[in-house]
């Protein structure tokens, strides 16, 4: 079992479940990112900013697909869920980067708005109605210690931010959004 698939299955049952969604289209590279729904039957974009983003997925089935080497030490494993996707973040050593970069592109009359929570709305401008949201990052180590993981928002770009150092490798982080 993948240190991935260890960290998955002990954080229980609340995760959300792998599903073929037809709203969503990923991309065939890393730099294609991801066309996901909102509640309002818009479509947004994800963008996964990376150094080697013309790295070709591995579509291991039709609703999980993997990016190997899109950054030193890195790999993204995207999954497809009923209401969104997931963009585990796999960290294999202290040389990773500490920030991922997600360049989202939003439909006319939609904007994020920080949450307390750390996550970001996707909100309807107009009706001030939350449409999509990306959910605070969780993150943790091969030992399963959290480690710590936030976002910073620069304009449309979300930038996740892991401090791995002292951590056993790998380190899983998963930024997750849904509907």
């Amino acid at each position: 079992m993948s240190a991935a698939s260890r960290i998955l299955v002990a954080r229980g049952k609340n995760e959300p479940q792998e599903l073929e969604n037809p709203d969503v289209g990923w991309g065939q590279r890393a730099r294609d990112g991801v066309w996901v729904p909102t509640k309002d039957g818009q479509r947004i974009h994800i963008g996964i900013d990376v150094t080697a983003a013309d790295t070709v997925a591995q579509v291991i089935r039709p609703t999980f697909r993997a990016f190997i080497g899109v950054d030193v030490d890195t790999d993204m494993l995207a999954q497809t869920t009923s209401s969104g996707i997931r963009l585990l973040t796999v960290i294999h050593g202290p040389d990773a980067p500490e920030e991922y970069r997600f360049p989202f592109t939003l439909a006319d009359g939609l904007a994020l708005e920080a949450m307390p929570s750390g996550g970001y709305d996707v909100v309807h401008l107009r009706y001030g109605a939350t449409v999509g949201r990306l959910y605070s990052p969780w993150a943790c180590d091969s030992m399963f210690r959290q480690v710590k993981a936030d976002y910073v928002l620069d304009g449309n770009v979300v930038t996740m931010r892991v401090k791995h150092e002292g951590a056993y490798y790998p380190v899983v982080a998963d930024p997750m959004y849904s509907l």
